[in-house]
């Protein structure tokens, strides 16, 4: 049975709203006027038990809410949305005690107090055994490097050392599933790697169902098997990445390091030229129409060159051409 069941899940938000001026702002305290957006439209999606998934799309698409309705936060207007058997909303103290949710924008911990305090606070919350708290606990302070910071109040660390303490706050009841909304956002590159290699291992070693958002992709190349784009708050893929790609586009590209300049044009049926920067020329090319060895041996054969390198598109252009085939700009 799957971990998580969504059907055709639907929620509306109602937003006040005035004319622009002084003179709405007038008419605005004694007539109010709505209008209602629908931030999901009937999204379906099953997880299973051990899966790590991306669920990824442009600001507003509805990833944001998915996440709160699946931590209970939020109750849907309709559809029907099980994890673990359990209704997330009608079921929350049962529920919240089975997962761990990181909001890269807010913390669970508390500002003035130290991150130690913090942790033994919210052993007691969940109830945990004290013995299985310290094991769990010396486990995700060594794992995600926070002994210096135990003793600093939240308020002190910088935004690394609280997005991994985050993690480890997040973990410390050992839920079976994560639920990570932006957890790399704002972190230098030091930061993102750890935090990505800790995702990681708890998804492989622990068995940790993971729910990932972000908007950096390669956060979900990193580490999704899977992944959900979801735009106008429908889903508009469900797919790995690797599919994703070729369902984009199956461009590939060559990049040509010339011993000398290189040809001035570069015509060949299949292949067209993307961009040259002195001696290196970009050769975009579709594998179905033109063979890559084929393509190599020609230029090797006909030009002095230095160097020869196959791409794919990175992830960021396949989403990016993914939003604009579907209507669904990033923001």
């Amino acid at each position: 049975m799957p971990q998580i069941v969504v059907e055709d899940l639907r929620k509306t938000y109602r937003i006040a709203e005035r004319a622009p001026g002084l003179g709405g702002a007038l008419r605005g305290l004694w007539q109010r006027r709505h209008r209602e957006v629908q931030a999901l439209a009937g999204v379906s999606f099953q997880l299973e038990r051990g899966e790590l998934l991306g669920f990824i799309g442009p600001n507003g698409a509805g990833k944001s809410t998915t996440i709160k309705v699946l931590a209970g936060i939020l109750q849907p207007d309709g559809g029907r949305v099980t994890v673990d058997g359990r209704e997330p909303s009608a079921d929350r103290q049962r529920h919240v005690g089975r997962i761990g949710v990181v909001f890269g924008q807010r913390t669970q911990l508390w500002w003035d107090l130290p991150v130690g305090e913090g942790f033994d606070l919210l052993r007691d919350i969940y109830r945990v055994d004290a013995r299985r708290y310290r094991a769990t606990r010396d486990e995700l302070v060594a794992a995600l490097q926070l002994e210096r910071v135990l003793d600093q109040p939240v308020r002190q660390l910088s935004l690394g050392q609280r997005m991994r303490a985050e993690i480890a706050a997040a973990l410390l009841h050992a839920p079976d599933l994560l639920f990570l909304d932006e957890p790399t956002i704002g972190l230098d590159a030091p930061s993102k790697l750890a935090v990505r290699d800790f995702v990681r291992r708890a998804n492989r070693e622990r068995g940790t169902t993971v729910l990932l958002t972000t908007h950096d992709m390669h956060d979900i190349e990193a580490l999704a098997e899977r992944v959900i784009v979801i735009g106008h708050g429908r889903v508009l893929a469900d797919s790995p990445v690797a599919a994703l790609r070729a369902q984009v586009m199956a461009e590939r590209r060559l990049l040509v390091d010339f011993a000398e300049t290189p040809p001035p044009a570069f015509t060949q049926p299949g292949v067209r030229e993307i961009a040259r920067e002195g001696r290196m020329l970009v050769l975009g090319f579709d594998p179905a129409q033109v063979a890559a060895p084929a393509l190599i041996a020609r230029i090797a054969t006909t030009h002095a060159v230095e160097d020869i390198r196959l791409e794919g598109l990175a992830i960021e252009e396949v989403i990016t051409r993914f939003y604009a085939m579907h209507g669904a700009a990033e923001g």
